[in-house]
C-alpha cells in the first residue's frame, strides 16, 4: 500500500480539527473578546490541526509543533481556543507511538506547560477563552478568585493532557506485552522444532549405529566362517555342512536383529536382549573358527532392558573388531566382571606389521569406537581402548552400569 494511503486516517482527523477550529475563529466576531486578529488565530488552528495529523506517524514532530504554537501564543498574548483541547490527541500519540525520548519529553511537557500557565499567561487570555466557550458564570467566578484561577487552570490543563497521555502509555506497554508474548511463543515454537529435529537426528544416528553393529558383526562372522571352509579337506563333507549351517544361522540371526532394530524405530516393542545373549555372541565367534577364551567373574546381576541392549551391542562391536583386525592364530580373550558395574574387556593379538595401523574401526557417523563410546556415555558408562606392544595387543574395556542412572 502506498504511504499516502496509510496517512489518510491521520489526515482526516487533522481536517476535522482544522474545520472545527476555523468555525470557532469565524464565530469569535460575535463574542465578547474579538480583539485577536483572524490570521494569528487561523495560524494557531492550522498548527494544532497539523500536530494532530502528525501525532501517530511523527509524534516527535507533533510535539514540537505544539510547543511552537503555544510559545507563539504566550509571547503574543493570542487568545486560547477551545479547539486547542485537541492537544490531548498529541499527548496520547506521543505516549503511544513515540520513541523513548519523545515519551520523556511529552511527560515533562505537561508540568512545564502548567508552570507556564501559572507564571506567564495573561488572565485576560484565560477569561476570553472561557467566555468564548460559553462559560460566562465560570468567568465571573474566576474573576472573583483573583490569582487563584491560575492554579485551577494549571490543574485542569494537566488533567486534560495527563489522562490521554497515561492512556497512551498504558496501550504502549500493553502492545509491548502482546508482542513479547508473541515473540516468546515464536521462540518456543522454534525451540520445539529444533528439539524435534535433534530428536530425529539422534534416532537416525542410533539407527545407523545399530545397523552398523548388527550387519558389521554378522558379516565379519560369516566372512570368517567362509574363510575357514577353505582349509577343510575335500572329503570333509560334514565339516562343510556345519560351516554352511553356521553361515546360514549367522545370516538368519542378523536378519532378525535388523528387523528388531527397524521395529524399535517404528515404535513397536523391541524384544529385550538378555544376559544369555552375551554368551551367544561368544559362541557365534567360536563357530566362525576363532578361538575365544571367555571368563566371567562375579555374580551376574539383572539389568534393565535398555542397559542389556547397550552391553550386547558394545560386546558385539568389540568382537567384530577382534575378528576383523586380530590374528586368527591367537585367541580372543573376553572377560566379564560383575563388580558393582559390569566391566567387559576384550583383548586380541595383532601382527607386528599392523602395530602402526588403527585396527579398530572409527568410521564416520558415530560408528566403531565412537559409536560404543556414545552408547556407554548415554547411560552413564565409559569406554577405554588401549594398544599394548608387549605382546602387541589391543584391549577394549567398557564399563556398563547395572542400574539406570537417575
Amino acid at each position: 500500500m502506498p504511504d499516502w494511503r496509510a496517512w489518510m486516517p491521520d489526515v482526516a482527523v487533522g481536517l476535522v480539527v482544522l474545520l472545527a477550529g476555523l468555525i470557532e475563529v469565524l464565530d469569535l466576531d460575535h463574542r465578547l473578546y474579538p480583539s485577536d486578529p483572524r490570521p494569528a488565530l487561523a495560524l494557531v488552528v492550522v498548527g494544532i490541526a497539523s500536530a494532530v495529523a502528525l501525532s501517530r506517524r511523527q509524534p516527535a514532530a507533533a510535539l514540537t509543533l505544539v510547543w511552537v504554537v503555544c510559545a507563539m501564543q504566550v509571547v503574543t498574548g493570542t487568545q486560547l481556543l477551545l479547539v486547542e483541547l485537541a492537544i490531548a490527541v498529541v499527548a496520547f500519540g506521543t505516549a503511544r507511538w513515540g520513541t523513548a525520548a519523545t515519551v520523556l519529553a511529552s511527560a515533562l511537557s505537561i508540568p512545564v506547560a502548567a508552570a507556564i500557565v501559572v507564571l506567564w499567561i495573561d488572565s485576560g487570555v484565560f477569561y476570553s477563552a472561557l467566555d468564548s466557550a460559553g462559560f460566562r458564570s465560570l468567568v465571573a467566578q474566576t474573576v472573583g478568585w483573583g490569582d487563584r484561577w491560575q492554579v485551577s487552570a494549571a490543574l485542569l490543563g494537566m488533567s486534560v493532557l495527563g489522562v490521554p497521555w497515561l492512556a497512551g502509555l498504558a496501550l504502549r506497554f500493553s502492545d509491548r506485552a502482546r508482542v513479547s508474548r508473541r515473540s516468546q511463543e515464536a521462540a518456543e515454537a522454534e525451540r520445539d522444532q529444533a528439539e524435534e529435529i535433534a530428536r530425529l537426528r539422534d534416532q537416525q544416528a542410533q539407527l545407523a549405529r545399530d545397523v552398523h553393529d548388527v550387519v558389521g558383526h554378522s558379516l565379519a562372522v560369516i566372512l570368517a566362517q567362509a574363510e575357514s571352509a577353505q582349509y577343510l579337506d575335500d572329503v570333509d563333507t560334514q565339516g562343510l555342512k556345519r560351516t554352511m549351517q553356521n553361515i546360514a544361522t549367522s545370516a538368519r540371526t542378523s536378519l532378525d536383529d535388523v528387523r528388531q532394530v527397524l521395529a524399535s524405530t517404528a515404535g513397536e516393542a523391541a524384544r529385550p536382549t538378555r544376559h544369555a545373549d552375551l554368551d551367544s555372541l561368544v559362541e557365534g565367534v567360536r563357530a566362525s573358527g576363532h578361538e575365544v577364551v571367555s571368563t566371567e567373574i562375579g555374580t551376574p546381576q539383572p539389568m534393565p532392558p535398555e542397559l542389556e541392549v547397550v552391553a550386547f551391542r558394545v560386546l558385539q562391536e568389540m568382537l567384530t573388531n577382534a575378528i576383523k583386525h586380530g590374528r586368527r592364530d591367537q585367541p580372543v580373550r573376553v572377560e566379564r566382571h560383575w563388580e558393582g558395574d559390569l566391566r567387559i574387556e576384550v583383548a586380541n593379538a595383532v601382527d607386528h606389521a599392523a602395530e602402526e595401523t588403527q585396527p579398530i574401526q572409527t568410521g564416520p557417523g558415530g560408528q566403531g569406537v565412537e559409536g560404543m563410546r556414545r552408547r556407554l556415555e548415554a547411560v552413564g558408562g565409559h569406554l577405554d581402548v588401549r594398544r599394548r606392544t608387549d605382546p602387541p595387543t589391543y584391549t577394549a574395556t567398557a564399563w556398563v552400569p547395572v542400574r539406570t542412572p537417575a
